[in-house]
C-alpha cells in the first residue's frame, strides 16, 4: 500500500513538472498588435522593412522583461496595397484574433478605409507610413494615432524651401505630378495652400496624374518638357519614384528643370536602387535618414537595423519602429492594453524621443490632430557612398522647425465641419 502512494505522488510529481511549462505559457500576458503591410510589389521593401525594424523594437522590449507584466506580439499579413482586402483582414483581427491594435500601413488608400473600421470597432490604429492629412484632420476620429510625418507637413516644408530658394535662384513657373488618388492631390492642395500663405507668387504651367504603380511614364515627361516649368513638384513614392527619375534621366528632364520632392522623394530604396545615375541636385526629403541627423540615437538605429538585416532602411521602417515605442510607452503608462480610452489619453501628448530626433528636440503627438510633431530635413543629391549600394545621399541640408509645419487652425476647422 504503501509502495503504491509512493508511486503515484512520483507520478504527480512529473505530470506538473511536464505541465508547467504549459501552465506558464497559457499565463504569459501579452500585447496583440495586426500589422498591415505591403510585402510584394513596387511597395514591398516598404513592408519588409517596416516587419523589421517593428520586430526589432519588439525584441528590444521583449527582452528588458515586456511592458506592465506584459509581452509584444506582433502579427503581419501582407496587406497586397489593397484597400477592401486590408479591411477584411482588419476585421478578422478584431474578431477573431482580438488584437489590441490595428497597425501599419504603407498606401493612403488602406490608412484611410482601415480608420474607418477603427473607429467603428473603438480599435486604436497606429498609423506608420502613409501620409494623407486627411486621417488627422478632414477624417479625424479618436481612435487614429499616427506616428510619422503627414503631407502637410512635408509640403509646408517644401514650400519654406522654395521661398528660400527664391533668393538665390529665382523661379516663376512651376508643375506637379503625383498619384492619381489621396495621397497624391493633398500633397499638391497642400503645397499650395503653403506657398499661397508665405506670400510666395508664381504660375502653374502643368498639372500630371499617373495612377499608382503606372509602368510608364513616357508621356508625362515629354508633356513636362514642353511645358518647360522652372520647378517640378514630385508627389510619386517608392518604385513609382524609381521608375520616374530612371526613365526622366535620359532625356536630361533634371537638366531642364528643379526637381523637387519633399515628402518621399528622398527615401533610401530611390538612392540604393539609382546608384550612381541618380542625378545630383535634385532637393529631396523623407520621414527619415540614415545620415542625418548624426546623433549617436540615429546611428545606433540605424547600425542596429544593418545588423539585423543585412541592408540600410528605407524610413518606412523607422515609422514601424516608432509605432511600437508609442504602443510600449501607452501600454506602461496605463498598465494594461485593454482600457482603450485610457490609452488613447495617454497617446495623446505622448512625448517620445526617436533616431530622428534633432539634438534639443523630442518628438510629440498633437493632442488635437493625434498626429506626430517633427523636425523636417530637406537636402540636395550629392556623392556619397557611405551606405551602400547607394552612390548618391541627401546633403547640404535645410532643416526645418516642427511647429512651423504644422496645419493653422484655419485649415484644420473648416474642413472637420464638413
Amino acid at each position: 500500500m504503501v509502495k503504491h502512494k509512493s508511486v503515484a505522488v512520483i507520478l504527480m510529481v512529473v505530470l506538473a513538472m511536464a505541465l508547467a511549462p504549459i501552465c506558464a505559457l497559457a499565463q504569459e500576458k501579452v500585447v496583440k498588435i495586426g500589422a498591415l503591410y505591403p510585402m510584394t510589389g513596387r511597395a514591398g521593401i516598404y513592408g519588409l522593412d517596416s516587419v523589421d525594424a517593428a520586430e526589432m523594437a519588439v525584441e528590444e522590449i521583449n527582452g528588458k522583461g515586456g511592458v506592465a507584466g506584459y509581452k509584444l506580439e506582433l502579427i503581419n499579413t501582407d496587406s497586397k496595397a489593397k484597400p477592401d482586402y486590408s479591411v477584411m483582414v482588419a476585421k478578422r483581427y478584431i474578431d477573431q484574433d482580438k488584437v489590441h491594435f490595428l497597425f501599419g500601413v504603407v498606401s493612403s488608400a488602406v490608412g484611410l478605409a482601415l480608420t474607418e473600421v477603427s473607429k467603428q470597432n473603438k480599435k486604436i490604429f497606429i498609423g506608420t507610413d502613409h501620409a494623407s492629412t486627411q486621417l488627422t484632420v478632414d477624417k479625424f476620429q479618436p481612435y487614429y494615432f499616427r506616428v510619422s510625418n503627414n503631407t502637410f507637413q512635408s509640403m509646408a516644408a517644401g514650400a519654406l524651401y522654395l521661398k528660400e530658394m527664391m533668393q538665390t535662384k529665382p523661379w516663376q513657373t512651376m508643375a506637379y505630378i503625383g498619384p492619381d488618388y489621396a495621397y497624391g492631390h493633398d500633397q499638391w492642395n497642400e503645397l499650395k495652400y503653403n506657398l499661397d500663405r508665405f506670400g510666395i507668387k508664381y504660375k502653374v504651367v502643368g498639372e500630371y496624374w499617373p495612377k499608382l504603380f503606372a509602368p510608364e511614364y513616357t508621356p508625362f515627361i515629354t508633356s513636362i518638357l514642353k511645358d518647360k516649368p522652372d520647378v517640378l513638384i514630385c508627389g510619386l513614392w517608392g518604385g513609382d519614384s524609381v521608375a520616374f527619375i530612371k526613365q526622366a534621366t535620359p532625356y536630361g528632364l533634371f537638366e531642364k528643370t528643379l526637381f523637387c520632392s519633399p515628402d518621399a522623394g528622398g527615401n533610401y530604396e530611390v538612392m540604393s536602387t539609382t546608384g550612381a545615375e541618380l542625378p545630383l541636385g535634385l532637393v529631396l526629403s523623407a520621414r527619415h535618414h540614415n545620415n542625418w541627423p548624426e546623433t549617436p540615437a540615429n546611428k545606433d538605429y540605424v547600425a542596429k537595423f544593418f545588423k539585423k538585416t543585412g541592408r540600410y532602411p528605407t524610413y518606412a521602417a523607422e515609422g514601424a519602429y516608432t509605432g511600437i515605442l508609442a504602443i510600449a510607452q501607452a501600454v506602461e503608462k496605463v498598465g494594461n492594453p485593454n482600457d482603450t480610452e485610457a490609452l488613447v489619453k495617454a497617446l495623446e501628448g505622448m512625448k517620445i524621443s526617436l533616431p530622428e530626433d534633432p539634438e534639443g528636440f523630442t518628438s510629440y503627438i498633437d493632442p488635437e490632430t493625434h498626429q506626430i510633431v517633427q523636425v523636417q530635413a530637406i537636402g540636395v543629391t550629392v556623392a556619397n557612398d557611405q551606405f551602400p549600394p547607394a552612390k548618391r545621399m541627401l546633403g547640404n541640408w535645410k532643416i526645418y522647425k516642427a511647429e512651423d509645419l504644422l496645419p493653422p487652425k484655419e485649415y484644420i476647422e473648416p474642413r472637420r465641419k464638413k
